[in-house]
């Protein structure tokens, strides 16, 4: 009996070679990203979203599962001059279509902006091509040799790892993270905080299940490779990344309508947002913010309260977070005035702020 990872490489090889109309959900893209992409790249797309819609200008974008590399040809037309996008996916068939275009691409772009690694998304230190060419020259005649590649091999993740620490502006992906096994997920979540710059950000689009996945349904090879078995429950996909240490956790995207239901398990489209925290800057004296609404009060993260219409002193850390994405334009951002704080008025920085 086939593994979960190698039935999703059977189907997805298959999905290079034919499009697989079940393997994807109704999308909307943006048409004029689509006129310079080959027509095979988007008829053998899948995926239940438009993660690039997340993408700046001057980004470092890693895209997860990047399959036939639609979603990074899309990017690579946002990013611009001096941005970047990278494609990881485990899949040779896959990548043979991604790669195929990417002379032509790089022509109308007028640069190469796009590169493309075979590895597992769960694993981003390891450079499964590199893996691959070793084992092909590396003559293994007993157990010390293979003690020998496996040091071979940390030794390789950890001095040139594939996608390196605090490399990249923004992680997307587009209906993948369900195909990883569920032991795997948490070190695949992990591993998209590693490569995050502190103040990076993610955007998810994947399905979730409204219930608990029944253990028979996870067993089927046909159900996870059609994005079924293998889904996120709606709480612990928000809980996955928040207990990583990624912030502003929210769903900034969600189908009211499900894709499928199986057994009574409602599986729907969403984006899940996300943003790396920055390293603490000093303070710069008493910092100061106030909870715009429309909720009577809300509460962050780390257990901070910010009740409607209240001044609320915060260190500058916190500050600094509520004053960027998805937080900012929920808060009004109030620092001291030096001048007045110290006049003879005597009112403190609160009140002059």
């Amino acid at each position: 009996m086939m593994g979960v990872e190698e039935n999703v490489r059977k189907t997805y090889s298959e999905g290079a070679a034919r499009v697989v109309e079940s393997l994807c959900c109704p999308v909307t893209y943006d048409q004029s990203l689509l006129k310079c992409l080959p027509q095979e790249i988007i008829e053998r797309d899948y995926g239940c979203g438009d993660p690039s819609r997340y993408v700046r200008p001057g980004d470092v974008v890693l895209d997860l599962g990047s399959g036939g590399g639609k979603i990074c040809y899309m990017a690579a037309q946002l990013v611009g001059p001096g941005g970047r996008v990278i494609g990881v996916d485990m899949n040779d068939d896959m990548l043979a279509l991604a790669r195929k275009h990417q002379p032509e691409m790089a022509r109308i772009l007028g640069e190469d902006r796009v590169q493309f690694f075979k590895g597992r998304i769960q694993d981003l230190a390891r450079n499964q091509e590199d893996v691959e060419a070793k084992l092909a020259a590396y003559a293994v005649m007993d157990t010390s040799c293979v003690a020998a590649f496996d040091e071979w091999e940390r030794q390789q993740c950890a001095a040139h790892p594939m996608i390196p620490d605090e490399s990249v502006d923004l992680v997307i992906s587009n209906c993948v993270l369900n195909l990883v096994d569920d032991d795997d997920k948490g070190q695949l979540v992990s591993e998209i905080y590693r490569v995050l710059k502190p103040g990076g950000r993610v955007a998810i689009s994947d399905i979730v299940a409204d219930a608990p996945i029944p253990d028979h349904l996870k067993a089927d090879p046909e159900l996870w490779s059609g994005c079924i078995s293998g889904a996120f429950q709606e709480a612990e996909f928000i809980k996955a990344f928040r207990d990583v240490g990624l912030e502003g956790v929210a769903f900034d995207k969600w189908e009211s309508t499900p894709w499928r239901v199986v057994e009574g398990v409602s599986f729907r489209s969403v984006t899940l947002t996300a943003v790396k925290r920055v390293a603490v800057r000093p303070s710069q004296g008493e910092c100061v913010v106030l909870y715009r609404g429309p909720f009577a009060v809300v509460e962050d993260e780390a257990g901070g309260r910010y009740p409607v219409g209240e001044r609320v002193v915060v260190s500058q850390e916190v500050f600094d977070r509520l004053s960027r994405e998805p937080f900012a334009d929920f808060f009004v951002h109030l620092t001291p005035d030096p001048v007045k704080a110290n006049a003879s008025c005597g009112c403190g920085p609160r009140g002059c702020c």
